[in-house]
C-alpha cells in the first residue's frame, strides 16, 4: 500500500471519529438542555401553586403544600444530575476538539504524503528524459 493512500485511509477514519465525537457532544449537549428545561417546568409548576385570594378550605392549602413540597424536592433532586450532565458534556466536547485536532493533523500529513508523491512522479519522469550524451560518429 502506497503511502499516500495509507495516508487517505487515516484521514477517513480520523473524519468518522470526529463525526462519532461531534455526535456523542451534541447528544451530552442536548441531554443538559433537557434536564434545565425539567428543572425550569417543575420551578414554574411551583410558582403556579401559590395560594390564590378568596375562600380556600384546609385540605386544599394541606395539599397544595405538600404538592410544592415534592416539586420542590424534585428540583433539587435534579441538580446533581444537571451537574453530573454538564461535566459529560464538557468532557465529550473536549474528546470532540481532541478528535478534531487528530483529523486536521492526519489531512496535513495525507497533503503533505501526495505532494511527496507528486514531487517523486516528477523526478522520475523528469529523469527518462534526460538527454544522452552525443558521441562522435568518427569514433574519437
Amino acid at each position: 500500500m502506497k503511502l499516500v493512500d495509507q495516508r487517505a485511509r487515516i484521514g477517513r477514519i480520523r473524519r468518522i471519529q470526529h463525526g462519532l465525537a461531534a455526535f456523542a457532544a451534541a447528544k451530552a449537549s442536548d441531554h443538559v438542555q433537557m434536564l434545565e428545561a425539567n428543572e425550569e417546568k417543575l420551578k414554574q409548576m411551583r410558582l403556579g401553586l401559590a395560594t390564590q385570594t378568596g375562600a380556600t378550605s384546609g385540605a386544599t392549602l394541606a395539599s397544595r403544600g405538600e404538592l410544592a413540597m415534592r416539586l420542590e424536592s424534585a428540583r433539587e433532586g435534579l441538580r446533581p444530575t444537571i451537574a453530573g450532565a454538564r461535566a459529560a458534556a464538557r468532557l465529550r466536547e473536549e474528546a470532540r476538539l481532541e478528535a478534531r485536532r487528530e483529523q486536521e493533523s492526519a489531512e496535513k500529513l495525507e497533503q503533505r504524503a501526495a505532494s511527496a508523491a507528486a514531487r517523486a512522479e516528477d523526478r522520475k519522469m523528469a529523469a527518462r528524459f534526460r538527454p544522452r550524451p552525443r558521441t562522435n560518429a568518427q569514433g574519437d
